[in-house]
């Protein structure tokens, strides 16, 4: 019960103290979860958010979802889950009975001015701690950085091309290079 209740906790304090979504809460949960409690291992951190990004929800309602069964199986998932939700869900209902007239304070939209600030230092944050950490082959390091100048390129010239293609390309040609690689080993043996 204990265990639960921390989970609850640790969670909710990330979901009430993080704006600026998913991304933003990535480099906190790695913080929490990896270095401070040690719930789970970076590799684990990295493949997790892989696949917190890949199914449907938002990314960081996955992590706790998974952290928390890694540590307390279905009680443990759904404390966690609570956790990230209850808070977010409170504000943002708080927010809503008085949203007109809201941002017309003074103060509250100079502080949503910060916060968009500290947000993308929390997205940065995270992957750069991600790359760093991360076990890069040639093939990968090719992929990232064709795509980084993709993407650069599309914004620069404005664009309307989606990131999406740009992933897909990626998939693509990470799915041939397997392909290749698993006929030439069988052509070895």
């Amino acid at each position: 019960m204990k265990e639960l209740f921390s989970l609850f906790l640790t969670f909710a304090r990330i979901g009430a103290f993080t704006f600026g979504g998913g991304y933003a809460m990535l480099s906190l949960i790695e913080h929490t979860c990896v270095e401070k409690k040690k719930w789970i291992t970076h590799d684990e951190m990295m493949e997790i958010t892989v696949i917190a990004e890949s199914t449907p929800g938002p990314i960081a309602i996955n992590l706790a979802t998974y952290v928390g069964y890694k540590k307390g199986k279905l009680f443990g998932s759904i404390m966690a889950t609570l956790g990230m939700v209850l808070p977010s869900f409170i504000i943002i209902f708080i927010i809503s009975l008085f949203f007109d007239h809201f941002l017309e304070i003074a103060w509250v939209a100079g502080a949503f001015k910060g916060i968009k600030i500290a947000v993308g230092i929390l997205i940065v944050d995270a992957a750069v701690k991600m790359l760093l950490k991360g076990k890069w082959k040639a093939l990968q390091v090719v992929i990232l950085i064709i795509s980084f100048m993709g993407m650069m390129i599309i914004n620069f010239l404005s664009l309307h091309i989606s990131s999406l293609v740009l992933m897909a390309l990626a998939a693509l040609i990470g799915l041939v290079a397997f392909w290749v690689s698993k006929k030439m080993k069988k052509g070895a043996d």
